[in-house]
């Protein structure tokens, strides 16, 4: 006798969404406690604000008349090309403090904690990661509105730009699971900051957040048009309208199909970071 609508697959039906219920409110309970503590603590967001906006001021005045763009040296054409580069480093950076803040919480016995409730295994990282999402949010309005200011503007209307930040959070989402795996894999939170640095300079600066992939030797060139980095970028100024004229785009398939490219990217990081971060916080508290 089939089992379709019977009592068993109907209780079977029941626990499997009121366990996906359970971790949602669990990883917006762990969510919401993180965000009271960065309003309690107002300088890590402070200071998080510094070094991106530093990057624009420096990269836009100090090296943008030395960088051409599709053969245009003007400052102006670089800062517009700059951007998205700034911004996607910006959200991937922040993977840094997100497991520097999993490790200090591990430190001080937190997470042993949170095992100790009646509550998702999940969540707790869950909850952590949102919480990081919603800052680095807060850090791409402010520095989209420093950008604006020294001139950077979208040309392809609203509805794509939000889809370019999407994008971009997207990835910055994906990259903190990486942050929390390092988090949980060190002994404290100055070596997770570290660990969560050392990776991501060659991430970003062999990509075309910069400089154009075309300038460099054919070894770093192929990297950085396969790295899920470039993808983000190349989609980010696709929909900004940032793309300068003259620009030419690579063939690989990334930078041909960059929106495509930059979502496939960041969902295998987050389904397999995730995966290894849940399983590495079950037996680093057990």
């Amino acid at each position: 006798m089939s089992v379709i609508g019977s009592p068993a697959s109907r209780a079977a039906a029941l626990r499997v969404h009121g366990g996906l219920g359970r971790s949602v409110r669990d990883s917006l309970v762990v969510a919401k406690r993180n965000l009271i503590r960065m309003i309690r603590i107002p300088e890590v967001v402070i200071f998080g604000l510094i070094q991106p906006i530093m990057f624009v001021v420096l990269f836009s005045y100090v090296f943008g008349g030395s960088i051409a763009v599709g053969g245009n040296t003007d400052p102006s054409a670089y800062r517009q090309f700059l951007m998205a580069g700034i911004f996607a480093q910006t959200v991937t950076f922040a993977t840094a403090g997100a497991g520097a803040g999993i490790a200090d919480d591990m430190h001080k016995g937190l997470i042993d904690r949170f095992r100790s409730l009646p509550m998702a295994r999940g969540a707790v990282l869950t909850g952590r990661t949102l919480a990081d999402l919603v800052q680095t949010a807060l850090t791409l309005v402010v520095l989209a509105i420093v950008a604006v200011i020294v001139g950077w503007r979208i040309h392809e209307g609203v509805l794509k730009a939000l889809g370019g930040f999407a994008l971009l959070l997207l990835l910055g989402y994906a990259f903190s699971w990486i942050g929390a795996l390092i988090g949980l894999s060190v002994r404290t939170p100055e070596a997770a900051t570290s660990g969560g640095l050392i990776w991501l300079f060659p991430l970003t600066f062999i990509s075309n957040a910069f400089v154009p992939a075309d300038n460099m030797p054919v070894v770093l060139r192929t990297i950085a048009e396969w790295n899920p980095f470039s993808a983000t970028v190349q989609a980010a100024r696709q929909l900004f309208g940032n793309l300068p004229d003259g620009y030419p785009v690579p063939a690989a398939w990334p930078m041909q199909h960059p929106v495509w490219a930059s979502l496939i990217w960041s969902v295998l990081i987050i389904v397999l970071f995730r995966t290894l971060a849940v399983r590495k916080f079950r037996s680093a508290t057990a």
